[in-house]
């Protein structure tokens, strides 16, 4: 994205781009059609110099198109007999019925006008009519639709809920309220803080967030302690506050935490975070040490690495140690007291907080994955102290990277125990989905 030249992804515009959210939300919805680039990536780098409402707008307008999509394209076939549209028509078209549909605070009259001149600014003047006719007519039948919809969702639940068909089947033959998943992968993902314990305590950041204009509550789960997580509603970016720039918190999902957890880390320990960054368990087992022990940060992308390294120096964590895999010889560096592998995986698990992995991911990914993930773990397992714990981890809901890759990692290592191994669903737990397994090494000695 960086040095990007808009212009090239805006064929026969003539006008350089406005810094309009709905223009940028535009751009950034092309590009993503475009190239393999996720659309939280998109976001990143073109909100860099956006603030206030206007940040906020192009957020909900990228991340409500993709999380509606095929309900969007059922919306423009059935009003265009299915009529195949130029790609920046179709997207213009889905912007337009999101505002209509979904943003009560965008009124119709803009949703509409605001379209048709971003049609205009790019040359489409020849559609602009057409773009203007659809948007007008869907309004004036707009709740003729939206029983439609309701329609769809009882029916067709993929087009409905906006979802893969393949994924849909899955769910549907897996859990009775599949419907929920849906339903919870299409609401916005809240804002979680993680207390960095060792800089603040609860009280004392949550009188910095008062000060701050910063709502927020604490998270009460069974397996979290108390005071540890807070869902947050900061008044713009989380990064723009001085209690972030200090270290006091670190913006993560519960869900993630669950494998540290698992994991149990004590300080003085030589601990091992596979796949490490950005660095979300990594800088939490390290606090969990109370930056007593080697946390050695292990991953493969070195740009993430960067990140992880900023996101320890932020909360003065000495204990990490990032390293890239080509870096470093894992077997001198051990043996290890305790392993996380927090392996690459589907991410069907946080589909809510990554609104376009629905449509990136097939069906045939899911044994690629899962010979990936195996492999990692068969790596690991050297590495473990006798009496060690090695966790696995995924941010998947899939028992084809879970529970299969347990089953299998268990046949081939016959001195290994399986402890524990959890799920974590959003019809059950209320948070994003998660799987986490402890398995102990046979300590010969004892």
């Amino acid at each position: 994205m960086k040095g990007l030249a808009w212009e090239c992804l805006w064929p026969n515009s003539t006008r350089v781009p406005s810094q309009n959210p709905r223009e940028i939300a535009a751009r950034i919805l092309r590009q993503w059609e475009q190239e393999p680039i996720t659309a939280e990536a998109l976001l990143s780098a073109a909100l860099a110099s956006v603030s206030g409402p206007d940040r906020g707008l192009c957020q909900e307008l990228v991340l409500g198109v993709l999380r509606n999509k095929a309900w969007l394209d059922w919306l423009i076939d059935q009003k265009t007999n299915g009529r195949r549209q130029q790609p920046l028509s179709q997207i213009l078209l889905r912007l337009g019925l999101y505002q209509i549909f979904n943003l009560d605070r965008i009124p119709d009259h803009a949703a509409v006008n605001e379209t048709v001149n971003l049609a205009r600014r790019h040359d489409l003047a020849n559609q602009s009519g057409f773009i203007n006719a659809v948007l007008r007519n869907c309004l004036r039948e707009k709740n003729s639709w939206l029983e439609k919809l309701s329609g769809l969702r009882n029916n067709q639940p993929a087009i409905g809920y906006s979802h893969p068909l393949w994924l849909v089947q899955r769910w549907r033959d897996r859990w009775p309220d599949y419907v929920s998943l849906m339903e919870w992968n299409n609401l916005p993902a809240p804002v979680y803080a993680r207390r960095n314990t060792l800089l603040t305590t609860a009280e004392d950041l949550e009188a910095q967030w008062a000060q701050e204009g910063v709502a927020f509550a604490r998270l009460k789960l069974s397996w979290l302690q108390e005071g540890l997580m807070f869902r947050i509603e900061p008044n713009g970016s989380p990064g723009s506050l001085p209690s972030f720039r200090e270290g006091k918190f670190y913006i993560q999902d519960p869900s993630t935490l669950a494998s540290v957890q698992e994991l149990n880390p004590q300080p003085g320990e030589n601990i091992l975070d596979l796949c490490a960054a950005p660095g979300g368990k990594a800088t939490a087992i390290a606090q969990r040490t109370q930056d007593n022990g080697s946390v050695l940060a292990v991953d493969i992308d070195e740009a993430r690495l960067d990140r992880l390294r900023e996101n320890a120096g932020r909360l003065g964590l000495r204990s990490i140690q990032p390293k890239a895999l080509h870096q470093i010889d894992l077997k001198t560096a051990g043996p290890f007291d305790r392993i996380l592998v927090d392996a690459p995986c589907s991410n069907t698990g946080v589909m809510r907080r990554r609104v376009d992995v629905r449509w990136r991911l097939n069906a045939r990914e899911l044994p690629v994955l899962a010979r990936t993930q195996i492999d990692l773990l068969n790596r690991a397992a050297p590495l473990l102290k006798p009496g060690g714990v090695l966790v696995y981890s995924t941010c998947s809901i899939e028992a084809e990277e879970n529970e299969d890759v347990i089953t299998a990692f268990m046949r081939k290592h016959r001195d290994y125990k399986k402890e524990t191994a959890r799920a974590l669903t959003p019809m059950k737990d209320k948070t994003d989905g998660a799987f986490v397994a402890r398995i102990s090494k046979a300590n010969p000695k004892s």
